[in-house]
């Protein structure tokens, strides 16, 4: 525990030492379809006033806008995508052949799971009305939603699919922590718990109008709600479960770079769903926030294999995927705010921040986070969010700060956010831990770990040879 508690003082320092946070619903745009009024010719003049109050109500109703419609369909479509195939494929490859089928499984039927716990309670608990921390139940099992309900200029079963997505993937990023030693029916439970207590939560905190908006965090598209979260409880995990058998004195290299590059890419593609879907709204914010992400992206690929060949002396495939991902983590808090040279900048230095973590800091503290979830997406995600704080400036290409409120000003705030998101996640998440250590137990058998959970767990292997 106290390794733990340890762990989680130095989390918060590096949120300290970083910069802020970003919040799509501020940028929306509402497309409104000014609807014509035809008035009799004849109408006499004192009905005038009537006459001319009835285009500016309908102004000002909402109405669905078919392209921002079709915009964010595809958009949550490529989001799926990224999660499978695209994460299982990308976490498949990375383990050892004989957990391979683990992996894809626990990510497949995490999605599965949470995508049900959303329509029941998630999407009601983060989105309507409650109080600072956590929305209320009045939309819990989808009530009163119809095909008539707009969120926006979009249907809302559009919206809340959209966000069930989010939902859905952040627990399976959380895999890359445990993998290769966690029972199935442990995954599971902590996954319904997590969302429930940790995701639901800084979900609401941050998009769902509780505190962290009212506090003016910047989170676009997920930073502290999917990467800073995910990468916490992935940390935690890893220290709790204890470190893989052979874990420093065995080989564990990944048994396919192919699969994780193509996992790598395929989660690049669906990014854009991930990021630019996050201003809800077919415009040109998000045609910003498109090149912003390719941007980052692609100088996170060339800054992690620049410092690969510097240090190492080889620039590897791992590490370019790795750096992709850095860099898609960084950008996402900062992608509707910043510009397109702020994004190459956040990009190419996430990479050195989380080529530090994976390497330098994860070997110093001596855990074992199985795919560097902390390292990649908990670092990455610090500080994307930390530098939208200062690269949200216009003199910097950014969009600009609130009314009254200066560069320093929004750091602390984006700091706040981070720091909250950091205690909030750790302590939910050990305590969630504790619970299903309990109930069913953390851990397979040394027996399982060793003879690998494809056949152990699921009675399959990944290839016939």
């Amino acid at each position: 525990m106290k390794k733990i508690l340890s762990m989680l003082s130095l989390v918060a320092l590096i949120g300290l030492a970083a910069t802020p946070v970003s919040y799509a619903e501020e940028t929306v745009t509402e497309t409104i379809t000014v609807q014509e009024t035809v008035t009799p010719d004849a109408a006499p003049a004192a009905e005038a006033p009537a006459a001319e109050a009835a285009p500016a109500a309908a102004e000002a109703a909402p109405t669905l806008d078919v392209g921002n419609t079709a915009f964010m369909i595809v958009a949550t479509v490529l989001v799926i995508l990224m999660t499978i195939p695209g994460l299982a494929l990308f976490y498949g490859g990375l383990v050892r052949q004989k957990n391979m089928l683990s992996v894809l499984m626990q990510v497949f039927v995490v999605f599965s799971l949470v995508s049900v716990l959303w329509a029941a309670y998630g999407y009601s608990m983060a989105f309507s009305e409650g109080n600072a921390i956590v929305g209320g139940l009045s939309k819990a099992f989808l009530s009163g939603i119809t095909t008539d309900s707009l969120s926006g200029t979009i249907p809302e079963y559009v919206f809340l699919t959209f966000q069930m997505i989010f939902a859905a993937l952040t627990p399976g990023l959380i895999v890359g922590g445990f993998a290769e030693r966690m029972k199935f029916s442990a995954v599971l439970l902590f996954t319904a718990l997590w969302v429930t207590f940790a995701y639901i939560p800084i979900a609401h905190m941050v998009w769902g109008g509780g505190y962290l908006a009212e506090l003016g965090a910047k989170d676009f598209a997920g930073g502290t709600v999917v990467h800073i979260n995910a990468g916490v409880a992935a940390l935690i995990g890893a220290l709790l479960l204890g470190k893989r058998i052979g874990y420093g004195k065995e080989a564990m290299p990944p048994h396919s770079l192919v699969m994780t590059m193509i996992g790598a890419s395929l989660l690049w593609v669906g990014w854009f769903g991930f990021n630019v879907g996050s201003e809800l709204a077919a415009d040109a914010t998000a045609g910003m926030v498109l090149v912003n992400t390719q941007l980052a992206t692609a100088a996170a690929v060339l800054g992690w294999i620049f410092a690969e060949w510097l240090f190492r002396g080889k620039p590897s495939m791992l590490g370019a995927a790795s750096g992709a991902v850095a860099g898609l983590v960084a950008i996402t808090p900062a992608c509707g705010f910043i510009g397109p040279m702020g994004s190459i900048i956040l990009g190419f230095t996430a990479s050195f921040v989380s080529l530090w973590g994976v390497t330098k800091l994860k070997g110093a503290l001596g855990y074992d986070d199985s795919l560097d979830v902390f390292g990649v997406h908990g670092l990455a995600g610090i500080w994307g969010a930390v530098g939208t704080g200062v690269l949200m400036s216009p003199g910097l290409g950014g969009v600009g700060y609130a009314e009254g409120v200066t560069m320093g000003g929004q750091v602390t705030t984006q700091i706040i956010a981070v720091v909250v998101t950091l205690i909030w996640t750790g302590i939910v998440s050990v305590i969630l831990y504790k619970v299903v250590d309990a109930v069913v137990g953390l851990r397979v058998s040394e027996e399982y770990e060793r003879e690998g959970l494809d056949t152990t767990e699921h009675g399959e292997r990944a290839y016939s040879l």
